[in-house]
């Protein structure tokens, strides 16, 4: 009998939100696939980063199984899919196999990880949703002191739906262990100053980008007679 072929099933996340590429290398190839995928991107798509990797038997018909799987969410015909990253996290560490990537967690801890936060991102969608619904397009305040750094200020933009951190706003340094949101990871902060707009899914991720930490951005913006927006979720139940 056939030895059933083994391989390394791969999840990689991209500079576009919410955009994944799922793939396949042979089991002495990953480093150098994950080399030339982060260096120079795939299908005219940068910033790819590795976030996970298995080796599984019958890795060919496992990666055409997930293709088809999720054929409605890809990107034309390529390997880029509109998935959450965590889901699909999820659903790879259950399979039965090596893992490969990250080396320093066990899969247990992968998929807890990844439950973990696909729920914080089903949180946040409903919270960015009752958001948009709710707050008037307007600009709103962030004042507050913090130990070590001072006096915290910043700007928020409600414009179409979207919560945009105007530069010029002060930032703190990150100051938790806890994962950071991508809006914060890239946002463009020289000397403690944002200087580019920032813009956000909801209150709260555009909190993470002056603060440096997790908050209620209901809380900490502020309309400019100095009310926490969280008047406006009120007064939608009166």
């Amino acid at each position: 009998m056939e030895k059933a072929k083994k391989g390394i099933i791969y999840l990689m996340e991209t500079v576009v939100p919410g955009l994944i590429k799922i793939g396949k290398t042979h089991s002495d190839n990953f480093e150098q696939r994950m080399y030339n995928l982060e260096r120079n991107g795939y299908n005219n798509v940068s910033g790819l980063k590795r976030r996970f990797a298995i080796e599984v038997e019958e890795y060919d018909a496992k990666e055409i199984l997930l293709h088809n799987l999720f054929d409605k969410n890809r990107l034309q015909n390529s390997e880029l899919f509109a998935i959450d990253i965590d889901l699909m996290i999820q659903l790879l560490s259950s399979f039965e196999g090596k893992q490969i990537y990250p080396k320093d967690e066990t899969k247990e801890e992968v998929f807890a990880d990844a439950t973990k936060q696909a729920l914080a991102n089903a949180d946040e969608n409903i919270q960015a949703s009752v958001a948009r619904a709710l707050i008037p397009e307007d600009t709103y305040y962030l004042k507050q002191n913090k130990k070590d750094v001072g006096l915290i200020t910043a700007k928020m933009r409600v414009e179409n739906g979207h919560f945009i951190v105007l530069k010029g706003s002060k930032c703190a340094p990150v100051s938790t262990d806890s994962k950071v949101p991508e809006a914060r990871r890239e946002a463009v902060i020289s000397n403690g100053v944002l200087m580019e707009d920032v813009e956000c899914t909801s209150p709260s991720i555009a909190g993470w980008i002056p603060l440096g930490m997790s908050n209620n951005g209901w809380l900490v913006w502020k309309t400019s007679s100095g009310e926490p927006i969280d008047i406006f979720r009120q007064s939608s139940t009166q």
